[in-house]
């Protein structure tokens, strides 16, 4: 009998994007050729983009990589007998697991990512899958909200909120029909972590929410997709059916008595729908839109009804924590800020890609650590911090802990986990007129400050960007940025100046401010 060779192509959309299903492809063609039996499992990344496309493959001591591999390099692999897991090839990586990137880094919520072909249960279950949603049935929904409560988790959405409080909230509030929603619509420029949840392991996502479903009493669940991810659409539509024929989702779950239906909702495009309400108003079929708060989704949801909206990393850790116990949970991480947190890394670096990490590490051991410090070899400049309208950091500041209230401190924030960084060439005056650019064209138009003072913070900047220094436009932007900061229905409008204040703040020079500007306005 011939001995079937593994090899791991991944087919998450940034490795699609650089040619692994070419890979995968001739990969096979070859293999037939030499009459050799290979299979070929198209697992998804495992978040180290600088690698990508990674080939692997299984050997008795693990998974062997071949990094970079293009369609042109396939035909080596096979002279060099890379499916022995050979040396003998330039892109030979060795074993992926010891390469330091990964042997750093506290896998918990992407414990299988990049590891399992993403549709087989088969995979998920031999991988501690459904283990969570098994001992869940068994418990009380009190109880399952009491784990979660001890672990300490906060929404990774952005806005960190404590979860069993909001789970709490939608059990305790009384109604005839309650809803799951995972907000799926990850627009941040540098954010990828959910995608790669639900193309690398969307049965994670599916346990996650009907363990949720279980604690606040709802039978019903949507995941509101960004139209931008086609890939991720597929491959949860199929994982869907799957689930539902192996009695994971619909009637009597598992013989528990228990229902959940789930599907798959895509956006219109619309970035503000990341918002709760506006999510809520577009997946009612309306304009998506900003609703006034209070009343909370939590109570007046969906169709009016209680409804618990969380984004995909948070409700993707759940099973972990539900399986392991909140108390281990509750054992990594600093201060208020327990777990882990997925840190995308971008931009103008060495080794871009997915860290998980417990939280209170520092900006420095991300940037330099993981990222091994700019591509281009020149000085880091700085770092932009929690998306579009989160903070831009200097170099000077990097040692700066990663956590919940470290960022808060200094008037940031942790968004959704991304980091962005700049070399010492980057233009930073253009970066802020990106920020309220972006925050125009994006905005729902709902509330005023949003809507009107997105275009005229916009013009402030064009005007001080081409005359230079100009104490009457910074009092106007400054005077501005507090009423968008202060009144605006949503954090699109609230947030959008804070990255333009802090480039103010810690870049004056850029902008030819002065230090008595610094001190004037307090940015």
């Amino acid at each position: 009998m011939n001995k079937i060779f593994k090899v791991y192509v991944p087919k998450d959309f940034s490795s699609v994007s650089v040619g692994s299903d070419e890979v995968a492809e001739e990969i096979v063609n070859q293999a037939k050729k030499r009459n050799l039996d290979i299979e070929v499992i198209r697992n998804g990344s495992r978040g180290a983009y600088w690698l990508e496309p990674l080939v692997e493959v299984e050997t008795e001591k693990g998974r062997v990589g071949y990094r970079n591999i293009s369609i042109d390099d396939v035909e080596s692999l096979f002279e060099s007998k890379f499916y022995f897991g050979s040396q003998n090839h330039e892109k030979y990586v060795g074993l992926v697991e010891d390469l330091d990137f990964f042997k750093n880094q506290t896998r918990i919520t992407f414990e299988r990512v990049g590891l399992v072909d993403p549709l087989s249960i088969k995979d998920y279950q031999s991988n501690g899958g459904f283990l969570g949603l098994k001992k869940a049935i068994s418990m009380k929904s009190e109880e399952i909200i009491e784990e979660i409560k001890k672990s300490g988790l906060r929404g990774r959405g952005g806005a960190g909120f404590p979860t069993g409080i909001k789970w709490e909230t939608v059990f305790k509030t009384g109604s005839d029909k309650k809803y799951v929603v995972c907000n799926a619509d990850e627009g941040d420029s540098g954010t990828f972590s959910d995608r790669m949840i639900m193309e690398s392991d969307p049965f994670l996502l599916i346990e996650g929410m009907v363990i949720a479903g279980l604690a606040v009493g709802a039978d019903e669940g949507y995941i509101y997709l960004r139209s931008e991810y086609p890939l991720a659409k597929e491959v949860l539509t199929k994982a869907i059916d799957l689930a539902y024929k192996n009695r994971y989702l619909g009637k009597n779950i598992l013989g528990s008595g228990k229902d959940f239906d789930l599907e798959v909702y895509v956006g219109a495009g619309s970035y503000v729908c990341g918002e709760e309400t506006a999510l809520l108003e577009s997946l009612e079929g309306k304009r998506g839109v900003v609703r006034p708060k209070p009343p909370y989704p939590a109570i007046n949801g969906l169709w009016n009804k209680p409804t618990l909206i969380n984004n995909v990393n948070t409700l993707a850790t759940v099973p972990w924590i539900i399986r392991e116990g909140g108390d281990k949970y509750f054992n990594y991480g600093v201060g208020k800020s327990r777990g882990t947190i997925a840190i995308q890394l971008s931009g103008n670096v060495k080794h871009p890609g997915l860290v998980e990490v417990p939280f209170g590490i520092s900006i420095k051991d991300i940037v330099y650590g993981f990222g091994g410090g700019t591509k281009t070899g020149k000085k880091v400049k700085a770092a932009l911090i929690g998306g579009p309208f989160g903070i831009y950091i200097p170099e000077s500041m990097f040692d700066i802990s990663i956590d919940y209230e470290s960022l808060s401190k200094i008037g940031g924030t942790i968004g959704h986990g991304s980091i962005v960084v700049f070399d010492e060439e980057a233009d930073l005056k253009y970066l802020a007129r990106f920020a309220m650019e972006f925050c125009f064209i994006e905005s729902c138009g709902k509330c005023a400050p949003c809507r009107i003072g997105s275009i005229r913070g916009l013009e402030i900047l064009d005007k001080l960007l081409n005359q230079g220094r100009d104490e009457r436009l910074i009092s106007m932007f400054v005077d501005l940025s507090e009423v968008m900061i202060n009144t605006s229905l949503c954090g699109l409008g609230g947030m959008a100046p804070k990255p333009i204040l802090s480039l103010f703040k810690h870049f004056p020079e850029e902008f030819g401010l002065f230090k008595e500007d610094l001190e004037k306005f307090s940015f």
